[in-house]
């Protein structure tokens, strides 16, 4: 089959959790390419399952405020946890996605081919913001291996798109509209391993974290989707020559929309909760410097945000 041609799919959308915002795993019924989207929060469940110790291609995926695209780190790897283990220093990403074959019939040179290869095509294609150093190392690869490295990468591309990460989508109109046209056809189905039940939906109470500095005082939590900086807060006003640009830019965006209001001459209060791609984001618009918001925020009990999380 050639994979320009569109057809219709079906693909299977299961939730080993039971969470539709924790894991999911994402698979096309007639092929043998397993996507897994792994939350920065629930890492630990991935590590425990048998696929984390397979051959597999990796896509870290995070936003910062300080860039309108989201960020993109691109890896291969014969043991998928022992890697991701050593990506715990990259701030940046709060989601992985991992592409693993279901028979265990990836090896190396195909997730070389692949790193290669989607690197290349990110690149190309421009709706992410890369942070590999390099361009990853091509192999030999006879055709029949090739084209089976094109199969499986067609197969990535539609699963990644259909949760929500058109890494190699072309920005282009022809593109978009055979793209559109393909959409139309496909029919995703959803299953869970835990039956839900009231209790189950109820989302827990989160854990507080607090950061407090001069003419700032600050309380929020870590999701899913990154921090939250809760009503409120107090956020300095002053900040530093060397504050990153989106501190000026987002208050001002704050108090426009009356969510950042004037308490007196030093400090501003948060007039509802905000949500910041990355706890150094958070961190930072409160301080009005640079910062890194694993080690400044912290619980109740003194414990940093990354020594709870990560």
């Amino acid at each position: 089959m050639n994979p320009l041609i569109p057809s219709a799919k079906t693909i299977q959308i299961y939730l080993p959790k039971g969470n539709p915002r924790g894991l999911r795993l994402a698979e096309m019924t007639t092929r043998t390419v397993r996507l897994i989207e792994i939350p920065r929060i629930h890492i630990d469940d991935f590590f425990a399952m048998p696929d984390a110790n397979q051959v597999g291609l990796y896509f870290l995926i995070g936003e910062t405020e300080s860039t309108e695209k989201p960020l993109l780190y691109v890896g291969q790897t014969g043991d998928l946890k022992r890697r991701l283990n050593q990506h715990d220093d990259k701030d940046f990403w709060t989601r992985a996605f991992v592409m693993l074959s279901t028979n265990n019939s990836m090896t190396q040179t195909h997730a070389l081919y692949m790193e290669h290869k989607a690197i290349a095509t990110a690149l190309d294609v421009g709706r992410y913001e890369l942070k590999n150093g390099n361009s990853g190392n091509k192999p030999h690869t006879p055709d029949p291996l090739k084209a089976d490295c094109e199969e499986l990468f067609h197969t990535l591309d539609v699963l990644l798109s259909t949760l929500g990460q058109p890494i190699f989508e072309s920005l282009a109109i022809h593109d978009s509209f055979n793209r559109n046209q393909t959409d139309k056809h496909k029919t995703i189905t959803s299953t869970k391993a835990v039956k839900e039940t009231e209790a189950f939906l109820i989302k827990p109470t989160p854990v507080l974290f607090y950061y407090k500095v001069k003419d700032g005082d600050a309380q929020g939590y870590y999701d899913d989707d990154g921090f939250v900086i809760l009503a409120g807060s107090l956020i300095r006003k002053a900040q530093t020559p060397s504050a990153p640009p989106f501190v000026t830019k987002m208050k001002e965006s704050l108090i426009i929309n009356g969510k950042l209001i004037a308490i007196n001459d030093k400090s501003y209060k948060l007039t509802k909760n905000q949500l910041f791609k990355t706890p150094s984001g958070a961190s930072t618009l409160v301080s009005g410097r640079s910062t890194n918001g694993w080690i400044e925020w912290k619980n109740e009990s003194g414990q940093t945000l990354d020594s709870v999380y990560r």
